[in-house]
Protein backbone atom coordinates (compact mmCIF):
# COMPACT_ATOMS: atom_id res chain seq x y z
CA UNK A 1 0.00 0.00 0.00
CA UNK A 2 1.40 3.28 -1.16
CA UNK A 3 -0.17 6.45 -0.21
CA UNK A 4 0.69 10.19 -0.14
CA UNK A 5 -0.30 12.72 2.30
CA UNK A 6 0.18 16.48 1.71
CA UNK A 7 0.79 19.30 4.50
CA UNK A 8 2.16 22.90 4.12
CA UNK A 9 2.87 26.18 6.18
CA UNK A 10 3.03 29.61 4.75
CA UNK A 11 5.23 32.32 6.69
CA UNK A 12 5.41 36.03 6.31
CA UNK A 13 8.29 38.18 7.61
CA UNK A 14 11.40 37.64 9.71
CA UNK A 15 12.05 34.57 12.07
CA UNK A 16 11.24 36.69 15.47
CA UNK A 17 8.40 38.75 14.21
CA UNK A 18 7.09 37.07 11.53
CA UNK A 19 3.67 34.26 11.44
CA UNK A 20 2.85 31.68 9.48
CA UNK A 21 0.20 28.88 9.60
CA UNK A 22 0.13 24.91 9.13
CA UNK A 23 -2.61 23.27 7.04
CA UNK A 24 -3.03 19.20 5.68
CA UNK A 25 -4.79 18.63 2.63
CA UNK A 26 -7.17 16.34 4.62
CA UNK A 27 -8.23 19.88 6.74
CA UNK A 28 -7.54 18.46 9.83
CA UNK A 29 -5.46 21.20 10.16
CA UNK A 30 -6.78 24.42 8.69
CA UNK A 31 -4.21 27.51 8.45
CA UNK A 32 -3.47 26.95 12.46
CA UNK A 33 -1.28 29.92 13.44
CA UNK A 34 1.98 29.59 14.53
CA UNK A 35 4.69 31.49 15.58
CA UNK A 36 8.75 31.98 17.12
CA UNK A 37 7.29 32.02 20.37
CA UNK A 38 4.47 29.55 19.97
CA UNK A 39 7.44 26.83 18.86
CA UNK A 40 10.25 27.68 20.53
CA UNK A 41 8.94 29.90 23.88
CA UNK A 42 5.29 28.06 24.58
CA UNK A 43 3.34 30.75 23.19
CA UNK A 44 0.01 29.97 22.19
CA UNK A 45 -0.15 28.58 18.64
CA UNK A 46 1.14 26.27 17.21
CA UNK A 47 4.40 24.35 17.31
CA UNK A 48 5.39 21.58 14.72
CA UNK A 49 6.82 19.23 16.98
CA UNK A 50 3.70 19.25 19.02
CA UNK A 51 2.14 17.97 16.19
CA UNK A 52 5.34 15.56 15.35
CA UNK A 53 4.53 14.28 18.90
CA UNK A 54 0.91 13.91 18.76
CA UNK A 55 1.32 12.02 15.11
CA UNK A 56 4.05 10.04 16.44
CA UNK A 57 1.83 8.96 19.56
CA UNK A 58 -1.34 7.79 17.14
CA UNK A 59 1.20 5.91 14.58
CA UNK A 60 2.63 3.89 17.95
CA UNK A 61 -0.50 2.96 18.95
CA UNK A 62 -1.64 1.38 15.57
CA UNK A 63 1.56 -0.18 14.89
CA UNK A 64 1.48 -1.89 18.52
CA UNK A 65 -1.97 -3.01 18.08
CA UNK A 66 -1.14 -4.37 14.88
CA UNK A 67 1.72 -6.00 15.62
CA UNK A 68 -0.10 -7.61 18.66
CA UNK A 69 -2.86 -8.76 16.56
CA UNK A 70 -0.35 -10.46 14.14
CA UNK A 71 1.38 -12.47 17.12
CA UNK A 72 -1.96 -13.49 18.51
CA UNK A 73 -2.16 -11.56 21.60
CA UNK A 74 -4.50 -8.83 21.19
CA UNK A 75 -3.96 -5.11 23.04
CA UNK A 76 -7.66 -3.78 24.54
CA UNK A 77 -6.30 -0.40 24.44
CA UNK A 78 -3.27 2.07 24.49
CA UNK A 79 -2.23 5.41 25.38
CA UNK A 80 0.90 6.91 24.15
CA UNK A 81 2.37 10.11 24.89
CA UNK A 82 5.45 11.12 22.83
CA UNK A 83 7.52 13.54 24.23
CA UNK A 84 9.48 15.32 21.71
CA UNK A 85 12.47 17.52 22.79
CA UNK A 86 13.79 20.49 20.89
CA UNK A 87 17.65 21.84 21.48
CA UNK A 88 20.79 22.84 19.53
CA UNK A 89 22.99 20.94 17.80
CA UNK A 90 25.86 21.61 15.35
CA UNK A 91 23.84 22.68 12.66
CA UNK A 92 21.29 24.79 14.48
CA UNK A 93 17.65 23.84 16.15
CA UNK A 94 17.39 20.23 16.52
CA UNK A 95 14.68 17.47 17.67
CA UNK A 96 17.76 15.77 20.15
CA UNK A 97 15.04 13.15 22.08
CA UNK A 98 12.15 11.80 21.75
CA UNK A 99 10.42 9.61 24.54
CA UNK A 100 7.37 7.69 24.41
CA UNK A 101 5.09 6.90 27.18
CA UNK A 102 3.03 3.55 26.74
CA UNK A 103 0.31 2.86 29.11
CA UNK A 104 -1.85 -0.12 27.73
CA UNK A 105 -4.83 -3.01 29.07
CA UNK A 106 -3.89 -6.74 27.46
CA UNK A 107 -6.03 -8.76 29.42
CA UNK A 108 -4.09 -11.95 30.07
CA UNK A 109 -0.97 -11.02 28.64
CA UNK A 110 2.11 -11.57 30.73
CA UNK A 111 4.53 -8.27 31.15
CA UNK A 112 7.38 -10.16 28.66
CA UNK A 113 5.15 -10.72 26.08
CA UNK A 114 3.60 -7.35 26.38
CA UNK A 115 7.47 -5.47 26.88
CA UNK A 116 8.68 -7.44 23.66
CA UNK A 117 5.45 -6.00 21.61
CA UNK A 118 5.80 -2.65 22.88
CA UNK A 119 9.40 -2.70 21.87
CA UNK A 120 8.53 -4.19 18.28
CA UNK A 121 5.87 -1.68 17.46
CA UNK A 122 8.85 1.01 18.87
CA UNK A 123 11.28 -0.14 16.01
CA UNK A 124 8.61 -0.45 13.41
CA UNK A 125 6.42 2.37 14.04
CA UNK A 126 6.80 3.90 10.44
CA UNK A 127 8.12 7.52 12.99
CA UNK A 128 10.57 5.58 14.27
CA UNK A 129 11.88 4.73 11.12
CA UNK A 130 12.30 8.13 9.86
CA UNK A 131 13.71 10.00 12.73
CA UNK A 132 17.41 10.05 13.14
CA UNK A 133 17.38 10.21 17.01
CA UNK A 134 16.68 6.72 18.18
CA UNK A 135 12.98 7.09 20.61
CA UNK A 136 13.33 5.75 23.94
CA UNK A 137 10.32 4.52 25.83
CA UNK A 138 8.31 3.62 29.00
CA UNK A 139 5.81 0.70 28.70
CA UNK A 140 3.39 -0.78 31.00
CA UNK A 141 0.40 -2.55 31.22
CA UNK A 142 -2.29 -1.25 33.01
CA UNK A 143 -3.94 -3.09 35.69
Amino acid sequence: MTRTVSGWSDWSGTLLDGAGTISTRSSTLDAVPYTYASRFEGAAGACPEELLAAAYAACYNEALSNISGKEGSQIASVSTTADVTMGVDDRGPAIVAVHLTVEATAPGMSPQVFQHLAEQARIRCAFSKVLVVEPTMNAKLAP
